[in-house]
């Protein structure tokens, strides 16, 4: 199962964020929103170490 860690205003916004994980060695999907945005998705198990990287990288 696939769960949000995070939400993008922007595509390029989100191909960002998704090399920066998948250089960590994490598996991202990018999914759009009907409002513009951008949904980044990581499996669930992986949801607590990527939040954790994301808080650590920004």
């Amino acid at each position: 199962m696939w769960q949000v860690v995070y939400i993008a205003t922007d595509e390029s916004e989100a191909c960002k964020i998704k090399e920066r994980l998948t250089k960590e060695g994490f598996l991202v999907k990018i999914e759009a929103m009907d409002d513009g945005g951008y949904q980044i998705l990581v499996p669930e198990i992986e949801a607590e170490d990527v939040h954790q990287f994301l808080n650590e990288s920004y």
